[in-house]
């Protein structure tokens, strides 16, 4: 897989597939996570119990505290992580990452052809949309053979590139004075536990922050009108909605407020769907994809 680090234009194809104009859709926007393949997988489950071990091994914060804490960040703001830098906890983001997904049991994905056929099928522009990192998705996408699927990736670093430092800001720092908005974690943990009246905004940008639904519309220089989303998360159906995109709830049979329609999986996406094929040549288009070698790019 490759890596590219800069702006969209110097690696996106605007026209991947000549004729995908024609279609009534022109990207399809895939979270990756329990939509790519099931939460049955475990992948959801090791992925917190690692986040937990984190947060007790190395931000000391009380046992008894640790899996309620980490469900209720992850609620109010998207993703334990964006809660726990809210609340002032301060870590590296490589670190986190390589703790928390370095350790998951990927050996439980294995290559999903059927998805990966129905994905070449697609005369539309794809790409991924996740809060995870780039070292994730490529593990996630190598595992379930589905490399050269999609044009790009939108990922955690993608959002939140890592700031340029300053000599003002690195004198600060030396001198041991906080930044302004910075203060002590203990302090806003204890707020959050006496009242959630009150949650400061987390310096991390991710779903479903409509805001980061946005951003990633601009990225991926999209019209969302024409645009569809695809996600397991009802709060990202619903933010994706207010953005402006044609939503589908993935995992679920049942529709959720702000979705457009509702697949038990991913699979089943050829017949709730069939309009993503209209106007195109699916085997012949297919068969085009298929004999060029094209490499996922993380957008970050």
């Amino acid at each position: 897989m490759l890596f590219l680090m800069g702006s969209l234009d110097l690696f996106l194809k605007m026209d991947a597939v000549e004729g995908s104009n024609r279609a009534k859709y022109e990207c399809l926007l895939f979270d990756m996570d329990d939509t790519l393949y099931p939460m049955s997988s475990g992948l959801n489950l090791a992925c917190r119990k690692n986040i937990e071990d984190y947060m007790l091994q190395h931000l000391n914060i009380e046992e008894s505290e640790v899996p309620r804490m980490c469900l209720e960040l992850y609620r109010e703001y998207g993703t334990t992580m964006a809660g726990l830098k809210a609340l002032g906890y301060e870590f590296d983001d490589d670190e986190f990452h390589a703790y928390v997904h370095g350790r998951l049991p990927y050996e439980s994905l294995k290559p999903d052809p059927v998805l990966r056929n129905l994905l070449l099928s697609m005369p539309q522009r794809k790409i991924i949309f996740t809060n995870a990192d780039r070292e994730h998705a490529a593990q996630v996408l190598n595992r379930l053979g589905l490399e050269g699927c999609f044009e790009g990736v939108i990922c955690f670093e993608t959002l939140n590139p890592p700031p340029e430092p300053t000599e003002y800001n690195e004198e600060l720092e030396g001198n041991g004075v906080c930044k302004e908005g910075a203060s002590e974690p203990e302090d806003n943990a204890a707020d959050m536990a006496e009242s959630n009246s009150f949650c400061p905004r987390s310096p991390i940008l991710c779903k479903p922050s409509v805001e980061a639904i946005e951003a990633a519309i601009r990225i991926a220089n999209v019209d969302p009108k024409k645009t569809i989303f695809f996600d397991d998360s009802a709060r990202n159906i619903a933010s994706g909605k207010a953005a402006g995109l044609h939503t589908v709830i993935v995992g679920s049979s049942v529709l959720v407020p702000g979705a457009d329609h509702a697949l038990g999986s991913i699979h089943n996406i050829k017949e709730a769907l069939p309009e993503i094929w209209e106007g195109e040549e699916g085997e012949q288009l297919e068969q085009v994809i298929q004999s060029t070698a094209v490499e996922t790019v993380v957008l970050a």
